[in-house]
């Protein structure tokens, strides 16, 4: 009668494990995925002409060929450790110059325009100036990634500051807490989705400055592999390099995503 009763539990938990699987958001963007590589890959094979729109199959047969041969780890760690500290950088200098000027709002006031007109600025027009500044090296591509991502954290942080309500500020300060303390406890964690935010944004900024780093000049890293690629009409080496981009944009995104959550689980 247990074993009975101990097999009945078990394909109910089954069942409920089955339900929950094919109700999770995971399964249908999954799925939702493999529906469309599946139509990629019929029209690549059937309507169109794979030598303008590859396919699924031939992007996995160059992801292992540039996996066995070390080309895929050489590419991916240029392009990332240039995003990545040309992001590192951004956020610190951005939630810095921010905390500044929301401290000093009489010289906010009089930097702001100067602020949102280069905020403005197509930083393509800047990649020329480093190039001369920096050369081909990793340093123009980290400054390139840099002033992608400086002016959004500059600027939320600065737009946070200013929505917050000052009357614990006030209060902190009639009790006589330094400049430095209201940051650390009050100002920070009041203003740490809006720093969060700028890094969900900053993730894409941050790559494209990369790229646009590697297009001008450079000798390796994913942008260079396409620009390469275009030059030899191999669109399968082109899509390559934009899946792979794809594929890490997500995965930082999501990692963001997770940080952001624990971080700010407090405030729920």
């Amino acid at each position: 009668m247990l074993d009975a009763f101990t097999a009945t539990k078990r394909v109910t938990s089954t069942r409920w494990s089955a339900s929950s699987l094919f109700k999770s958001l995971f399964f249908h963007q999954t799925l939702f995925l493999a529906i469309a590589l599946l139509v990629w890959e019929v029209l690549g094979a059937y309507v169109f002409d794979p030598f303008w729109s590859s396919r699924p199959s031939l992007i996995a047969e160059r992801l292992v060929y540039l996996a066995k041969r070390g080309d895929l780890t050489w590419h991916m760690s240029a392009t990332l450790t240039e995003a990545g500290l040309g992001l590192a950088l951004g956020s610190v200098v951005g939630v810095s110059l921010g905390l500044l000027m929301a401290r000093y709002t009489r010289a906010a006031r009089i930097t702001e325009p100067l602020f949102m007109g280069l905020y403005s600025l197509p930083r393509v027009a800047l990649a020329p100036l480093f190039i001369l500044w920096f050369g081909i090296g990793l340093p123009a591509k980290v400054m390139m990634s840099f002033s992608m991502v400086v002016f959004v954290f500059v600027l939320n942080v600065l737009e946070g500051v200013r929505a917050l309500d000052r009357d614990p500020i006030d209060l902190m300060r009639t009790m006589g807490a330094s400049n430095r303390y209201i940051v650390r406890r009050v100002m920070l964690p009041a203003i740490l989705t809006w720093i969060m935010a700028s890094f969900r944004i900053s993730v894409g900024l941050a790559l494209i400055g990369a790229l646009v780093g590697e297009l001008i000049g450079s000798s390796r890293g994913l942008g260079w592999y396409i620009e390469r690629s275009a030059g030899q009409l191999d669109t399968t080496g082109v899509f390559t390099g934009i899946i792979i981009l794809i594929a890490i944009a997500m995965v930082a995104n999501n990692i963001v995503a997770l940080v952001s959550n624990r971080l700010t689980r407090w405030r729920a």
